[in-house]
């Protein structure tokens, strides 16, 4: 059994890490907060360019309407655009994504390349030798769409100059505080026609979404803007769900540390009292004990 003193030192440890999992718990439960703030803010806007969109692809002719949406016949690359965090202590949050983006595209007969956005998603990408063609860290706690603009343009440019053929988007949707699920989605070639992975649309019970638009300056000047501003929306709002989640994982993992260590401090706590009790009783013990020897030899 160790000394008290060494107890000692390892419950004032544990309870210091308590300290620290405890206010990490904190920040993260306020930063989530406005991470679904900003995701719930992105959803009128995209829903509405989805509903264009849809009207619009809808037209006749639809793969004759845009590049982006027309498919390949023959699909001879892939990218891959996945979404992980910069930073670690949230749990299996970028672990997760990562093993879910492999068990997708690892056994793939195409050659897949990979986008990467967050550092982590990176690193574990690179030790699993896998084509990383370009990568986005050290993104704003806060992103704007411009900050992550640039992703979108670059899937959208490699798919029109044929460097890809498909191109999918893997992130972690954000459902609540303890639910997070990764989840993989076409991003191009645009598919229009169905609700599915794509940004929901809200409207009251028993009240369709049809609506009747009248485009100027034409349906093709409104293609070339909406499409890909609709791609990279996409991407953005992606990233946003999976800050909100990043921000989740991390907070119920704090929550756990938090929860272990003060059950840890107070089995230490009783180990401690036994140590001591066991000291003073052996010090009590060497006590009688002398005092029986001093009274056999006065004898």
């Amino acid at each position: 059994m160790p000394n008290t003193r060494e107890v000692r030192l390892r419950i004032r440890s544990v309870k210091n890490i308590a300290q620290v999992t405890r206010a990490m718990q904190a920040v993260s439960a306020s930063k989530a907060r406005k991470a679904m703030q900003a995701v719930t803010n992105t959803r009128p806007y995209a829903t509405k360019a989805w509903q264009v969109l849809n009207h619009i692809a809808a037209q006749p002719g639809r793969a004759n309407l845009h590049p982006l949406l027309t498919k390949r016949d023959q699909i001879d690359n892939v990218l891959v655009v996945m979404v992980s965090g910069d930073r670690g202590l949230a749990g299996a949050y970028n672990a997760n994504i990562v093993r879910f983006a492999l068990q997708h595209f690892v056994a793939s007969a195409i050659p897949v390349n990979y986008i990467t956005v967050g550092r982590k998603g990176r690193d574990m990408m690179l030790r699993r030798r896998q084509n990383i063609v370009a990568e986005f860290s050290n993104l704003p706690a806060a992103p704007a769409f411009a900050d992550v603009s640039a992703i979108g343009r670059l899937a959208v440019d490699d798919f029109l100059t044929n460097q890809a053929d498909e191109v999918y988007l893997v992130y972690t949707s954000f459902v609540n505080l303890i639910k997070q699920v990764p989840t993989i989605k076409k991003l191009l070639p645009l598919e229009v026609g169905g609700e599915e992975g794509r940004v929901q649309a809200f409207a009251p019970a028993g009240r369709a979404l049809a609506a009747a638009y009248i485009y100027e300056p034409g349906e093709e000047e409104l293609l070339n803007q909406i499409v890909p501003r609709f791609t990279a929306l996409q991407v953005y709002q992606a990233i946003m769900e999976s800050l909100a989640s990043e921000h989740a994982a991390r907070m119920v993992a704090m929550k756990n540390a938090t929860d272990s260590a003060t059950v840890l401090a107070g089995s230490l706590q009783l180990e401690y009292n036994k140590a001591r009790q066991q000291s003073i009783t052996n010090e009590m013990l060497d006590i009688a004990g002398g005092a029986e020897a001093l009274t056999q030899a006065a004898l």
